[in-house]
């Protein structure tokens, strides 16, 4: 939008994180010891600044007033913003999909989606041991090699017969596994998760100490990653009664079908009822409402 009308609108960018946009992809790397956060920031403070960009980190957009097209805010301290818009673009993400089993509320069982949780398991592998990652896709994989790599001793668990299933067929699966074990990770396949055990008997349940599997067996467990998928961060959406199937449902022009006023890309969008989670089709969605608000 910056390159093709610069001049057409003031443009207000709310996050609910404490920076500026980042990278999510690279975030593997951070995990891993490769890269810093610093070097996976795509746009930093002075990119907005030099941009005449309004950007409020750390405020969580709690309600949209579709009518008087008013943006309301809230940061983690209570502080409140409001912004008024004539196009309004929700790109509000995914959410980590979190097993509903029990113990999933305990100290060290975390997602695996940004800087946050990245942080945390950097902390985790300085202190604790055990790990273990739910989830044998490329997410998970990615995790169990950066908390290996940071000295853990990591054990990843996949329901499904072999490992990335997605994108490999049997065969590769297992030589990819093979690879995996012969630079240290252990899995466990096909094994189906019962719940999570803490390390406190006086109910408040403390931090997570073994993992619990429906044959009886159990593995010690000091981290938790579950990187079993995502869904479409609808939240905001539904509240502001836009139609969401698989997503905010959106036209050929991101444009949502209820209101054409506001639009939505990445994630949380559903166009022709698929929601991508892949990153090559979400620029191709930015490109189109890009070029659909500078009027081209």
């Amino acid at each position: 939008l910056l390159k093709i009308a610069p001049d057409l609108y003031d443009i207000t960018v709310f996050g609910a994180e404490p920076h500026p946009n980042y990278n999510r992809i690279l975030l593997s790397p951070v995990l891993a010891g490769e890269q810093t956060i610093d070097e996976i920031i795509l746009n930093d403070w002075q990119w907005y600044a030099d941009n005449h960009i309004t950007l409020h980190t750390g405020f969580t957009v709690t309600d949209v007033d579709r009518v008087r097209r008013i943006v309301h805010a809230t940061s983690a301290t209570g502080e409140t913003i409001t912004a008024e818009y004539d196009r309004l673009i929700m790109a509000t993400g995914s959410n980590p999909f979190i097993l509903p089993i029990p113990g999933k509320e305990l100290q060290g069982v975390l997602a695996y989606r940004d800087i946050a949780d990245t942080q945390a398991m950097i902390d985790a592998a300085a202190t604790y041991k055990h790990a273990v990652v739910i989830g044998g896709g490329l997410l998970g994989l990615e995790a169990a090699n950066g908390l290996m790599l940071r000295g853990m001793n990591v054990t990843v668990v996949h329901v499904m017969p072999t490992l990335m299933e997605r994108q490999l067929d049997t065969v590769a699966g297992k030589m990819l596994q093979k690879s995996l074990e012969d630079r240290g990770l252990k899995f466990l396949i096909g094994a189906q998760t019962k719940g999570l055990v803490g390390n406190m008997d006086d109910g408040t349940g403390g931090r997570v100490k073994a993992i619990q599997f429906k044959d009886g067996t159990e593995v010690a467990a000091d981290l938790v990653v579950m990187a079993v998928g995502i869904r479409p961060n609808t939240e905001l959406a539904e509240k502001m009664r836009l139609h969401c199937n698989k997503g905010i449902v959106v036209n050929d022009t991101m444009q949502t079908t209820t209101d054409a006023r506001i639009y939505s890309v990445g994630e949380c969008a559903a166009h022709r009822g698929i929601a991508y989670g892949l990153v090559a089709p979400l620029f191709e969605q930015a490109k189109v409402a890009a070029n659909h608000l500078a009027q081209f």
